[in-house]
């Protein structure tokens, strides 16, 4: 017999992610895309297929995420992907797991606090949900090599590199890395010199390990990061570079199929590959 396509709702539908796993769920043999939520009030009742330059696939723009996620889950086990923003995000996951629909969530900017509360609640509900702040292989094989060398580098800072049109800073994965090197339970940087900055900032921010975290904002970036640890005559440099949001669709993919089988909130796509 064939396995019933899992239905998906995609939040954030005409933003450049969103539109990405539009046509990749589109594509996938698995999945059965069944709604696609804008706040764009010009696009609602368009056929999102059309609207994103694709091909017609008969499932309309909507405004209403609640409506959607209803009608999602009348059709079985659905999963809702989110790429909005960061201010809306913690109600629509929290929305989708009050309604029995997983999240996986691509949108960063979720405080530590709203995440344990997530995990809380679909805990409760016995609903999965993923929040993955990057859904590149990539970025995972790089942060593993990051949390090697932290075993043997005191010194190390993160750069991070966005388009101008990201509202949140640092990046998701800017604070996930940090958070992973962190876990050597070491102090990095530790100060050689009183330092003073002149302009406010131009040391970034520091976590409270000491790691420093520097966000760069322009046009003509997609995601960047850079991972340096420094160390008397040497420097290390880890860095993976994003050219095309189609390299994170398969990282998308792989977790629409994983939350299926989850009952709690799990954090990042390393915990899922």
């Amino acid at each position: 017999m064939t396995p019933t396509p899992i239905p998906v709702v995609v939040n954030g539908a005409c933003g450049k992610m969103g539109q990405q796993v539009i046509k990749a769920v589109a594509q996938a043999e698995d999945m059965m895309l069944v709604g696609a939520i804008d706040k764009k009030p010009e696009l609602v009742g368009e056929d999102i297929g059309t609207v994103i330059g694709y091909q017609p696939l008969e499932v309309p723009v909507m405004s209403d995420l609640e409506a959607t996620l209803v009608m999602a889950q009348s059709q079985g086990l659905a999963v809702m992907v989110d790429f909005t923003h960061p201010d809306s995000v913690y109600e629509s996951v929290r929305a989708a797991i009050a309604y029995g629909v997983r999240p996986v969530v691509g949108t960063t900017g979720l405080s530590t606090s709203q995440i344990l509360d997530l995990a809380e609640f679909a805990d409760k509900a016995s609903t999965g949900c993923l929040v993955v702040p990057n859904f590149s292989i990539g970025v995972v094989l790089m942060q593993q090599a990051a949390q090697q060398a932290a075993q043997y580098f005191d010194h190390v800072e993160i750069i991070e590199l966005h388009h101008n049109q990201k509202a949140d800073a640092p990046s998701g994965t800017a604070v996930q890395t940090a958070q992973m090197l962190a876990q050597t339970h070491k102090n990095f940087n530790p100060s050689l010199v009183s330092e003073t900055e002149t302009l406010s900032g131009a040391r970034g921010g520091q976590t409270a390990e000491g790691i420093h975290i520097h966000s760069v904002r322009l046009p003509g970036l997609i995601a960047h990061q850079e991972i340096l640890f420094g160390a008397p005559g040497q420097l290390y440099t880890l860095r993976h570079d994003t050219s095309d949001r189609a390299s994170f669709m398969p990282g998308v993919l792989l977790c629409i199929r994983r939350v299926m089988a989850l009952k709690s909130l799990i954090y990042g796509l390393d915990k899922v590959l």
